[in-house]
């Protein structure tokens, strides 16, 4: 075991991941990678409203994002959630403002931007729970709010993605909430194999195995827990049926240390009938949409064309 997968040292490592980000936001004035964010794809404009969801957990923050003309007296849109990444540590929610400005855009959805419980103050089983939780009041809820609930999508990059790849588990054994669709984008699906007994294809990945010793050592201090299929789905200790499971759109990205992870996870729900598209993004890292505009772009039309596809009334 590394020094960094220790749990004591992670969780030390994390929080001062969180004080470092918030001290260069409060630095920046406003000038850091919120307005960054807000400043990508200027031709979809920032519509939003906050909104906090109740849950069991703690009261969730979010954002929501409104398509484009919305009227009176029309169909209540479908509604998509999301949950930004940052190794289930960092809230790093602007950070997913481009996405959901183009998926509110391009898809017509409403998007609800999550502000989800991170560890290590929150450890698991905590983060998945509170996910699951906001996806069920916003199923039940679309009347009060604008949305139509039955017409429900829920995706994530990064961390994100293993929240929505829970949150479907989640809604498949419990009878519900019906889930038309979840985006799985880069995301981590295997916690219980070590991060340094995984290969990237290239030298030097963007996500680092010393990074992800302290994500899931924050996230899971327990290493028994780490093959709990709200975690670790695509480990193969994972044997249930996940018949009738929300259909799924994974994306994966070439460099990745990720990558296998995402692909093992892809061939079981073809197996199981669940697969809406596995796409692999070429000569790209983890995060790779942060910064290259043009792949995010391609990446993101794919994402709204299969909303759109999913939620058709």
């Amino acid at each position: 075991m590394s020094f960094l997968a220790r749990p004591a040292v992670a969780a030390l490592a994390a929080k001062t991941m969180q004080h470092a980000t918030r001290l260069a936001d409060r630095r920046s004035g406003g000038r850091g990678s919120a307005a960054a964010s807000h400043a990508r794809f200027p031709e979809h404009p920032r519509v939003v409203r906050q909104l906090t969801v109740p849950t069991s957990v703690a009261p969730a923050r979010a954002t929501v994002y409104l398509p484009a003309g919305e009227s009176p007296g029309r169909a209540a849109p479908p509604v998509h959630v999301n949950f930004h990444g940052g190794g289930y540590v960092m809230s790093l929610t602007e950070t997913d403002d481009p996405l959901c400005r183009f998926l509110a855009a391009e898809a017509g959805v409403v998007v609800i931007n999550v502000d989800y419980v991170v560890a290590p103050q929150h450890p698991f089983p905590a983060p998945p729970r509170q996910a699951y939780e906001v996806v069920r009041w916003v199923a039940e809820h679309g009347g009060e709010h604008g949305w139509d609930g039955s017409r429900l999508t829920v995706g994530g990059q990064s961390a994100g993605g293993g929240l929505a790849a829970a949150v479907a588990r989640q809604a498949l054994e419990a009878g519900g909430p019906s889930i038309a669709l979840q985006v799985l984008h880069y995301p981590p699906l295997d916690l219980a194999t070590g991060a340094r007994d995984k290969r990237a294809s290239v030298a030097r990945p963007m996500l680092r195995p010393w990074m992800a010793d302290v994500f899931d050592a924050s996230y899971v201090p327990d290493e028994r827990l780490r093959a709990d299929p709200l975690v670790s789905p695509a480990h193969p200790s994972d044997t249930a049926d996940l018949t009738g499971i929300a259909p799924a759109l994974v994306v994966t990205a070439a460099h990745d240390l990720l990558r296998a992870e995402g692909e093992s996870y892809a061939e079981r729900l073809r197996k199981a009938k669940s697969l809406a598209e596995h796409h692999d993004v070429a000569g790209a890292d983890h995060g790779y949409d942060g910064s290259d505009d043009a792949k995010a772009r391609e990446t993101y039309a794919l994402i709204a064309r299969h909303l759109r596809e999913a939620v058709r009334a």
